[in-house]
Formats: structure tokens, sequence, C-alpha cells
């Protein structure tokens, strides 16, 4: 049922929403909407700030991750993933690059980067990690709220990896990474994909997931906020986004498609729970991540033992 509300959607302006879910992944009660202006899924309402910060800084990894000490396998994750999103974006950006990250968790992509000589450092809300993200890997990450940070325009990179649907507002946001972004800088945005079946229905809400984004809802935040997309590394049926955006002049104006909300939706309930789980895709996706998981199960202490002795001062 589509309604009004004293909610205006942070990327069109839009009171007009269709709740699409009053649950979260854990059955607690969590009003989900999909707004009727642009087709971008959000809570309702927004969690104030103050909220997200209480949250963020001390409950967040225990209630998301389960843990509030990096376990073997999560640092052989995120180290590998790091990995990866380096040598993935590292053509695009110059050598000796200052590289930026919001959010770093762990602060395995910031050692990563700081690794391949470039500058790199971050910030991180939780507090959770931060001995082992400083006395361990010895990672330039630190407490700092986004908004704190002064307006330098000193990074010639900045890294968002599954935090952009994080923010309470998200425009809000980008307009600060404006600020901190070096002229023509880069902004590479990774987060999961609402419109490709990372989930099942019933999985997909999560009180830390506050905004949910398809490939063309995050594309035209990027344009609303003065960024262009420069590569895209996965396709609209991925279950991540993976775009590199550049920053350029903000439009005067910028129009949006009503007709978004008809896609998103179609494309969030076009599985139920059998035809999902009988996808040959992800039956294929699932044997190999419980493959990945089993050389996890084995390798992990082991990688982290040796990263560890790597970095050790």
């Amino acid at each position: 049922m589509t309604e009004t509300s004293q909610q205006i959607c942070n990327l069109c302006g839009g009171s007009e929403f269709e709740i699409i879910s009053k649950k979260d992944r854990h059955n607690q009660p969590l009003n989900t909407g999909l707004c009727q202006g642009c087709g971008l899924v959000m809570h309702l309402p927004i969690p104030s700030e103050e909220e997200i910060a209480t949250y963020y800084a001390h409950d967040y990894r225990r209630d998301y991750h389960g843990e509030n000490k990096p376990s073997p396998r999560r640092i052989m994750r995120a180290w590998k993933n790091g990995q990866r999103i380096r040598q993935q974006i590292q053509a695009y950006i110059p050598n000796q690059a200052h590289v930026f990250e919001i959010g770093a968790g762990i602060g395995c992509t910031v050692k990563s980067f700081e690794t391949a000589n470039f500058q790199a450092s971050g910030i991180e809300p939780n507090t959770d990690f931060n001995s082992y993200t400083r006395n361990v890997l010895h990672a330039n990450v630190k407490n700092i709220n986004l908004y704190d940070l002064e307006a330098k325009h000193e990074y010639d990179v900045i890294l968002l990896i599954h935090v952009i649907e994080h923010f309470t507002s998200p425009t809000r946001a980008l307009h600060k990474m404006r600020e901190l972004l070096s002229q023509n800088g880069l902004l590479y945005i990774e987060c999961p994909n609402i419109g490709a079946p990372f989930a099942t229905f019933g999985r997909m809400f999560h009180f830390a997931h506050i905004y949910n984004f398809t490939y063309n809802t995050l594309i035209a935040l990027g344009k609303k906020t003065g960024f262009d997309v420069v590569q895209t590394f996965t396709d609209t049926n991925h279950p991540d986004i993976q775009i590199l955006f550049k920053k350029v002049a903000i439009p005067e104006q910028i129009t949006f498609d009503a007709k978004e909300a008809e896609h998103t939706r179609s494309r969030i309930f076009r599985y139920n729970r059998l035809s999902y789980n009988l996808r040959p895709q992800y039956l294929l996706r699932r044997i190999k991540k419980l493959i990945s998981y089993a050389k996890e199960f084995i390798q992990a202490k082991s990688f982290v033992k040796r990263l560890e002795a790597r970095f050790k001062l």
C-alpha cells in the first residue's frame, strides 16, 4: 500500500512510499519503504544521528557480526578483500595518491594501500576493533566522525566499502566527501545491490542498513551530489554494486524517473524462497562459498599469524 509520509526521500525529496516490509532479518519490527518518486529503499522512519552514532560505536559489531574482536577468518577475508579493491582501482588512481577510507573496519584495506606505497588513512566509528587496527596492523585509522573532519580537499581517493547504506543521509555524506576530495578526486563505492538477489526477501533488511540501493539509485545519488561514473566493476545482477566515481560540478537540476520505483519493486519481489534457493547460479555460488569456508577454517590462523608477523614492529 502506498502512503504519504512526513519523511522526505533523501534522493528525490518525495514523500510517497510503499511499505514493502515490516520486519527485519531477525523478525523484529522494522518498516522498510520504497520511494515512489525514484525507487530508493529506506527505513521508515530514519533513525536519528544520535541513535546511529551510539549503535555503531558500541553495538554494531556484536549485533551484525557476532563478535567484538576480529576472528582470524574475518581478518583473512578483510585482507583479501582489501587487496582485491586495491588491485581493482589501482589503474585509475595516480601513483602515491592519498587514499582515505570512511568506515575502515579492521583497517585491512587501508593497510593494503599503504603497503602498495600509497598514502593511506581512514576513520572508523566502532571502537571494538580499534586495538587490533592500531596495535597489530599499525594502520592509520582514527575514531573521528565524518562530519568533524575539516574541509581541506586533501584526499585523492575516498573509499566507501559497504558504508553508504549506513548513513542517515547519504546526500549529506557525499556532499561532505566533496569537501574532503581534491579537484577531480575519485570516490569508490561498494554496497549491497537490492536489485540483485543477495539474500532471500526475509533476510534483506537490517537496522544497520538504513538505505538499500540499486545501480540506478546509487548512480542518481552520485549525479545529484556532483559525481560522474568512471567505471563499474559488476553488472546489475551481481549481489554487490561496485562503482568508481569522479568529482565533477554539481548539476543545477536533476530529474528522477518515477518508473524506477516499479523497476526496483519487481527486482526485489521476483523470487520467492523456493525459486531463490533453486536457482542454478545460487546453488553454484553456495557450493563455492562452502568450499571457501572450509579453506578459511583450515588456513585462517596460519594466514593471520604470517600477516601479523609482517607488520610486527
